[in-house]
């Protein structure tokens, strides 16, 4: 996935919120020319989260609720969506490969796609899911450090 791909447009607006044991902090951001201005700031006491899981649910929304709002009057507009950080030991990151053939052809999507999918197929634990998947680089014909492999053969 390219930085670009997911980059804000032009004068949008983007929310972060970050879920922390201590507080729940919310910032607001507005794209101007280029650069990302902070509008509007946040916090609260995260009263229903320890260690980075929530253990109380009501608590946790009226936090989030109320660093939104905090947020919202500083910046003066509406929150619609946000991007969302959460931490603890509940959540763990790890790298795998995946291995695909690809013969007397051009690497396509669909190879990628594979490749991605056979870098999925590892065990965990039932209790844990796979949220999130961030090819970090692509190896084509023993050349490592290739970020898109698209038309490479």
């Amino acid at each position: 996935m390219s930085a670009t791909k997911n980059a804000p447009k032009p004068s949008e607006t983007v929310v972060g919120i970050d879920f922390g044991t201590t507080k729940i902090c919310v910032v607001i951001g507005q794209v101007k020319a280029g650069k990302l201005e902070i509008v509007g700031i946040g916090k609260q006491p995260s009263l229903g989260i320890r260690k980075g899981v929530v253990v109380n649910i009501p608590a946790t929304v009226e936090a989030v609720s109320k660093a939104v709002e905090v947020a919202e009057l500083m910046a003066g507009c509406k929150v619609e969506s946000a991007y969302v950080g959460i931490a603890g030991s509940h959540i763990e990151g790890f790298n795998s490969g995946g291995v695909v053939a690809v013969k007397d052809k051009e690497v396509g999507t669909q190879d990628v796609e594979r490749a991605i999918d056979a870098a999925k197929a590892v065990a965990i634990p039932l209790d844990r899911e796979i949220i999130h998947v961030i090819p970090q680089e692509f190896l084509v014909n023993d050349q490592d450090g290739v970020r898109d492999p698209l038309g490479m053969s």
